[in-house]
């Protein structure tokens, strides 16, 4: 096995632990009234595996949507950095996701696949809005760059502005589903564009930004050819005594 091999092999064996320690690490005790409400017993193993191990990422996930794509979309200057989150990549002949299919769409449908019938085509339908609107914004701010000197039709701002919204309810649709198949309520919707959202949706912009700075530390530390691995582990707990990430079971639990 030549070194290149060798290192595609560890960072192989090293994202497949930290998927397993997200499993654990992120299962903490439920409160009291939880466990009496909770429906999880009911639900197929496959269908609480998946919620364990996608619940801190989505719930994170949603954060992004709210304290930075929220921004992004009414700022035209930042259009060209939402180009990105479209873009998928390739390396060395193997497509990599897009970052909106890898922080939303894959884990939605991972879940959806997993659970029971009906409540699967309930969180399809969600996906699939959410998709819709992800388009929506995708098509309005499409080739606009900050150093691409482009009259920009007022209709586009209208309309990425309504993809968002539309995206909005559509993750919080999803969310709602899994609340209430699971019976824990834990993943929290994001509330409507407002002076009082950030007290409503009782999450921390601020916390957030300091995940993402140690994350984006982190990850630097590895390179390039390291920075998927490094960012499975972070949200595993696997790293945050090196990196001093923040603890993601207190992160995900937080209220402000």
């Amino acid at each position: 096995m030549d070194r290149r091999s060798l290192l595609t092999s560890i960072i192989g064996a090293t994202v497949a632990t930290a998927v397993a320690t997200t499993i654990t690490t992120t299962t903490a005790p439920l409160p009291v009234q939880a466990v009496t409400e909770s429906k999880m017993d009911d639900l197929p193993p496959d269908a609480v595996r998946s919620y364990f191990q996608y619940r801190v990422p989505l719930q994170i996930s949603a954060d992004f949507y709210v304290f930075e794509l929220q921004g992004q979309v009414k700022d035209i200057d930042e259009w060209g950095n939402i180009g990105t989150l479209f873009q998928t990549k390739n390396q060395r002949g193997q497509g990599n996701p897009s970052r909106i299919e890898r922080d939303f769409v894959n884990p939605m449908r991972i879940l959806g696949l997993s659970m029971p019938p009906d409540v699967a085509d309930d969180m399809r339908d969600a996906q699939f809005a959410f998709e819709k609107a992800m388009s929506t914004i995708g098509k309005a701010t499409s080739g606009i760059r900050r150093d691409l000197p482009v009259e920009i039709d007022k209709s586009s701002i209208v309309l990425a502005q309504k993809g968002w919204e539309d995206g909005r309810v559509a993750l919080n649709r999803f969310f709602d589903i899994l609340n209430d198949t699971t019976g824990l309520g834990e993943l929290k919707s994001i509330p409507p564009e407002g002076p009082n959202q950030e007290g409503e949706y009782k999450r921390s912009s601020r916390r957030y930004s300091t995940l993402m700075k140690k994350t984006k530390l982190c990850q630097n530390r590895g390179g390039p050819a390291l920075s998927q691995a490094w960012g499975q582990l972070m949200v595993s707990g696997y790293m945050q005594d090196s990196c001093g990430i923040p603890d993601m079971d207190d992160y995900f639990f937080q209220s402000k």
